[in-house]
């Protein structure tokens, strides 16, 4: 049976409602939220600092570090453990990869800039939307960048391509694959491709061409935070 009909009652090609806001740690040099249905990301940037220890420094360009952990109550599923996991090391990884290609830390010599992201409540698409909040945050720390960096997931359930799979998707009972995308903005590079589960390759093309037209709608949303949190005179908008 051919999945039409979308379990939380959305279109194909259609986003889970999304939130996002900069500035909303006050201790951290940048920070943002991104909010995508009921998965929620908080990210705190602080940096660039030395870098200890100090054998880790790079004496030609300052290093991106990435943290990413769930809290215990935060999932749709079981409970998650406290503490660093094999799966919260991986995404801090994935995200450092995601986001390097834009982040300019050429002036910062023997510097790191730590990104922490936190998700108190999820829904799937964890990574994706901890990435968006990691750019966010990226740029609300002054952090250098090439381009903005936003994610989504894309993917098949029963055969049919959908946009941003929320959890029920995920577990439902039939093949599924779920294919997170990150992209920059302006260049259209992809920085971040998985895919977890079964998909064909025409179905795996078409995930794609969608994920390049609905993530113009997650940076839209991205820009919409930073303008709130640096809001210019009319003259100098362009």
């Amino acid at each position: 049976m051919v999945y039409t009909k979308r379990l939380d009652g959305r279109k194909i090609d259609e986003l889970r409602p999304m939130e996002a806001k900069a500035g909303v740690i006050p201790n951290a040099d940048g920070s943002a939220m991104f909010k995508a249905g009921k998965t929620t990301a908080y990210a705190a940037v602080y940096g660039p600092r030395e870098m200890y220890p100090r054998f880790l420094q790079n004496p030609k360009i300052g290093v991106l570090r990435c943290h990413y952990g769930m809290m215990p109550f935060s999932g749709s599923g079981e409970r998650i453990r406290p503490g660093s996991s094999r799966r919260a090391q991986e995404i801090a990884m994935v995200m450092t990869k995601a986001l390097a290609p834009v982040v300019d830390l050429s002036a910062f010599p023997n510097a790191v800039v730590d990104v922490y992201v936190d998700l108190p409540q999820t829904d799937a698409g964890t990574r994706c939307a901890a990435i968006s909040a990691a750019a966010i945050a990226l740029a609300d720390a002054g952090i250098p960048m090439k381009d903005m960096i936003s994610s989504v997931a894309v993917g098949q359930v029963d055969g049919t391509v959908v946009a941003d799979l929320c959890y029920d998707e995920e577990a439902y009972d039939a093949i599924v694959s779920d294919v997170p995308v990150a992209m920059t903005h302006n260049s259209r590079e992809i920085t971040l491709l998985q895919m977890d589960g079964e998909i064909s390759k025409d179905d795996l093309i078409k995930a794609l061409k969608l994920a390049d037209s609905v993530l113009d709608k997650v940076y839209a949303e991205q820009k919409r935070a930073l303008k709130e949190r640096f809001p210019m005179d009319k003259g100098e908008e362009k």
